[in-house]
């Protein structure tokens, strides 16, 4: 008798192979059998008119600080994610000296936008080094699977103390501490190391993060590191300014150690080098012997605005900056005042002499690129749907017009401003990148960018938008998704044991009715420790999760399972595993 089985569902096998009918049977967490199932289960499930897919594989979430203290790792595993590879962007938790815990704290509330109350409130810590930060970890049962890399701010500020939070130049020595530390994290059990090399992430104080500015003997020397430990991936964000040598680096860093290197690539007005540049220069390399992936989002990076996010457009408007600090209830009744709006409207977007960047102008007044985000959300809207425009339609100020937007629903309201990857005001771009063998689906940035991004849900909008609902351009196929969200995804970094159906493979597994798969409207919640505040949402149409054989979800609701755990090293799947007849 089977541990569980699943039958007669359309399998979608995370290959890209064609789907087919058939009976899925799991033992001791693992795949037994593909295809025919003739022996019972001690539990079934009745799959029929249902697609069956490997759980999905998440490279780029931030959860490093929520893990220490959350085994449900929300929204991520909402959306039929079953593991998660977190640590990114150079910035995490360890190592960690006793003297540096708020430090830390700050770099990644600057950074990541996840409220510093909640985690200083949340993390326990307990580890100085990265090794011992795995280890406490690995003692929190999950509903999915984490995979940690080592990031190098902490790195930095532990061997160089105020010299490396300075971003002052590294020398022989502290290039060789460093590697040794990034080794003994990878020999313990980190599948990467990750860097960020971009102005835009900054510490709460507004220092931009330690390795910003690193030198390229720094960046090969921990190359050199990841080498010796023999795997790993050199996760990296950058504004590729200037284009020719962020990847003559990289390109020497893959080249001379045999290991992966992944950016985070970018359509911006910001960034310089265009898109089809970036994959130009990545083309090159890789045929001249690099392994260089760009990592590539789904959607436009959009920031949601509400009164109670992180930015709206009139955060810095005095009759705003007046109630800032308020009581919510004491804001509404604010904002809800005739006399209150037309003294805000006619103020000036900033008080004098406030210099504003352009990415500040993008949310206090360039309404032609911020739209509505209603309850059926819309993330590839036409240029007639944004606020400019909506607004010009009905002969009104469009600042007026988002701030009754923002009014919604008792000022729940949300105003969608992507910010990257939408320059031209649509997708197709990513229609061509999510063909492009040098490309890896990333970027949803689960657990971090609390009050102002939620893309932790990409994979439901690959389901529903790219292969079902788009209708502006083209679609992908179903097969193609899925094997992006899962064997892609988990081959990116050496989870061979992940992201298909075969046996030997992890018991990993989303039961989804793709007809009624939607995606719900984002909220706001104050669930974080210290009453913090995080940007959710939810999706319909996942009958079940299944995580090493267990359901942990079912019908969108957590079961209580939680059979995740820390991945350590890179994994091989059980390609003895026996069918249990």
């Amino acid at each position: 008798m089977h541990d569980l089985v699943i039958r007669g569902g359309t399998i979608v096998d995370g290959t890209g192979a064609p789907r087919f009918l058939g009976d899925v049977a799991i033992d001791d967490g693992l795949i037994s059998t593909v295809g025919t199932v003739t022996g019972k289960g001690r539990e079934e499930i009745d799959a029929t008119g249902l697609i069956v897919t490997p759980g999905f594989v998440d490279v780029h979430t931030h959860y490093d600080g929520q893990a220490t203290w959350d085994p449900e790792l929300a929204p991520s595993s909402w959306h039929g994610v079953t593991t998660v590879v977190m640590g990114n962007c150079g910035v995490g938790f360890a190592p960690a000296a006793p003297d540096r815990h708020e430090w830390l704290i700050a770099m990644m509330e600057g950074v990541e936008d996840i409220p510093g109350s909640a985690l200083a409130e949340g993390l326990t810590w307990g580890w100085e080094t990265f090794p011992e930060y795995l280890d406490i970890l690995e003692r929190m049962p999950r509903t999915v699977d984490v995979v940690a890399q080592v990031p190098h701010g902490a790195v930095r500020a532990y061997v160089m103390g105020d010299r490396g939070a300075r971003n002052e130049a590294a020398t022989p020595e502290d290039i060789a501490a460093m590697a040794d530390i990034v080794e003994q994290g990878l020999k313990a059990g980190a599948l990467g190391f990750s860097t960020s090399r971009t102005v835009v992430h900054r510490s709460s104080d507004g220092s931009v993060v330690p390795g910003t500015y690193a030198a390229r003997d720094e960046l090969v020397g921990i190359g050199q590191a990841i080498k010796r430990a023999g795997h790993g991936v050199f996760e990296l964000a950058s504004d590729l300014n200037p284009c020719a040598e962020e990847f003559a680096w990289m390109e020497e860093v893959s080249r001379e150690t045999g290991m992966p290197v992944s950016y985070a690539l970018i359509q911006s007005k910001l960034v310089k080098a265009s898109w089809r540049e970036q994959m130009r220069r990545t083309e090159e390399a890789n045929a001249r012997g690099a392994n260089i992936t760009a990592q590539i989002a789904l959607r436009g990076t959009g920031i949601l605005m509400n009164w109670r996010a992180t930015a709206h457009p009139f955060l810095l408007r005095a009759s705003w900056r007046a109630i800032a600090d308020r009581p919510w209830a004491e804001q509404l009744a604010a904002l809800k005042d005739p006399v209150f709006k037309a003294k805000l409207l006619a103020e000036p977007i900033a008080p004098p002499g406030v210099k504003l960047n352009d990415m500040m102008l993008q949310v206090f007044q360039d309404w032609h690129e911020q739209y509505t985000l209603g309850e059926q959300p819309d993330y590839e809207p036409a240029a007639s749907q944004s606020i400019a425009a909506l607004a010009a339609a009905e002969g009104r100020d469009p600042a007026e017009y988002a701030y009754d937007v923002m009014m919604a629903d008792e000022g729940r309201g949300f105003i969608y401003l992507p910010m990257l990857n939408y320059v031209e005001g649509h997708l197709d771009h990513i229609a061509e990148l999510l063909h492009h063998k040098d490309t890896v689906v990333s970027l949803a940035d689960g657990g971090a960018h609390c009050g102002s991004i939620c893309d932790a849900a990409s994979t439901t909008f690959m389901l529903t938008h790219w292969v079902r609902d788009r209708t502006r351009g083209e679609r992908v196929t179903l097969e193609h998704a899925v094997m992006r969200l899962s064997s892609h995804t988990a081959d990116s970094y050496g989870l061979g044991d992940r992201g298909r159906i075969a046996p030997g493979m992890l018991g990993d597994l989303n039961i989804i009715d793709m007809a009624g798969l939607r995606l719900l409207k984002p909220y706001l919640a104050f669930d974080l420790p210290a009453g913090g505040k995080r940007l959710l949402q939810k999706a319909e149409g996942y009958r079940a999760t299944i995580k090493n054989g267990q359901v942990t979800f079912r019908d969108g609701s957590p079961t209580g399972a939680r059979p995740g755990t820390l991945v350590r090293g890179p994994r091989m799947a059980d390609r003895h595993a026996v069918a249990a007849e």
